[in-house]
């Protein structure tokens, strides 16, 4: 997490948000408004897209709070990411207020599909009577830097395929096309106040690249806590709301240990080693932590092919990889029809796997309880008896 953030102040936020109004108040009462309102900036700020004003500018951002009102700068300008800073010289082009319980509820409540009424604007705040020859050189960035800061202080459902360009993360656009399938099976979990875990956070050409995942997820989940695991160091991607760990997908204890303490999780992204062994270990040691509802997602399901990642070309011989375990749910899914075995018991995934969805190089595996029984053994197991059956022994 980053520095000086109090996550359970984020949680307590974030469930207020979700919750009566009057958990908006009993969330003021426990923290300090000034705690909450630095969470609401923050979060604006990472929400934000790229500023396109070429004057750098000054947005005065208001949360009136029970107890007065908090003035916040947030600067923006091209090629610079919106941040809070220090009242300085640069131009203070508007002023934005929410009342800190509007507030929280745009940025951390259910998405609204028409917002409106829940601020105030001010344009060109300190620019008296006689200002205009100041304001001239302004106006456009005016609208450009209002429009972006506005942009983060929304819940509204983002585009991935803008999310994956401007959080650099290719799973659109060049090696992968995933995020159409993300959207369709996500979207249902956006208002939710979910975990996730990403395995594999990127970047191994330098030591403080990678996370671009971690903040879409993060930006996609507006309600959400992200984590994500890698083998090195990647603590760089920590900030509110996205906490990385360290550890080795193919260790079960150390994926035990880690879904103990940060799950269960609603999703599981296996976006790591993509080595074959790695892929089964991964599955069989963080399905079980995964909620009754939730997704556990393969990526990359192409080095089942590549012997180099401990893949197989025959696909016939595909048993020990991952696209042989995504083979083999098929069978979890439907074991209540197998036949009776002696000594066979079900497996965990027999018992928990209820849907699978399968595209090109990714795999969506959702849990649950698969207990629905199966077909009955008074049913006939051969087609002319079940014909003589259905008509009743009619010839």
């Amino acid at each position: 997490m980053a520095e000086n953030t109090d996550l359970s102040l984020v949680q307590d936020i974030i469930r207020a948000a979700g919750g009566h109004a009057a958990s908006l108040r009993e969330l003021t009462q426990r923290h300090r408004t000034d705690a909450v309102a630095a969470v609401l900036i923050d979060e604006i700020c990472s929400r934000c897209p790229p500023p396109v004003n070429e004057e750098p500018v000054l947005v005065e951002f208001v949360v009136r709070t029970p107890g007065g009102q908090l003035s916040h700068w947030l600067s923006s300008v091209k090629d610079a990411p919106v941040r809070a800073v220090a009242r300085g010289e640069d131009f203070v082009v508007m002023r934005i207020e929410y009342e800190l319980d509007d507030l929280v509820r745009e940025l951390f409540g259910p998405a609204r599909a028409h917002p409106s009424g829940a601020r105030e604007t001010t344009l060109f705040p300190y620019a008296g009577s006689d200002g205009a020859d100041k304001i001239g050189p302004y106006i456009l960035a005016a609208q450009q830097a209002t429009a972006t800061v506005l942009a983060g202080c929304t819940s509204a459902k983002p585009d991935l395929n803008e999310l994956t360009s401007r959080y650099l993360t290719p799973k659109w656009g060049s090696l992968h096309w995933f995020t159409p399938h993300y959207d369709r099976h996500f979207s249902p979990y956006r208002d939710e106040e979910v975990r996730v875990l990403e395995i594999g956070i990127g970047g191994y050409q330098h030591p403080e690249w990678g996370g671009g995942s971690l903040r879409m997820w993060k930006h996609f989940f507006h309600r959400g806590l992200i984590h994500g695991l890698d083998i090195v160091d990647k603590s760089h991607a920590d900030e509110q709301r996205i906490t990385t760990l360290i550890g080795d997908q193919s260790d079960p204890d150390r994926l035990a240990e880690i879904a103990e303490k940060y799950g269960p999780f609603d999703i599981v992204i296996d976006d790591g080693s993509h080595i074959n062994e790695h892929v089964r270990t991964s599955f069989h040691a963080l399905f079980p932590y995964v909620r009754n509802g939730g997704l556990y997602v393969i990526e990359d399901l192409w080095t089942a092919y590549w012997p180099g990642f401990g893949g197989n070309e025959d696909p016939a011989r595909s048993g020990a990889t991952s696209l042989g375990l995504v083979k083999s749910l098929i069978d979890s899914l439907q074991h209540e029809e197998l036949p009776p075995e002696p000594g066979r018991t079900p497996s965990y995934a027999d018992g928990h796997v209820t849907g699978l969805h399968v595209y090109h190089n990714l795999a969506f595996v959702e849990k649950g309880a698969n207990a629905e029984g199966g077909i009955p053994p008074w049913i006939p197991r051969d087609f002319d008896s079940l014909v003589a059956a259905s008509s009743g022994g009619a010839a």
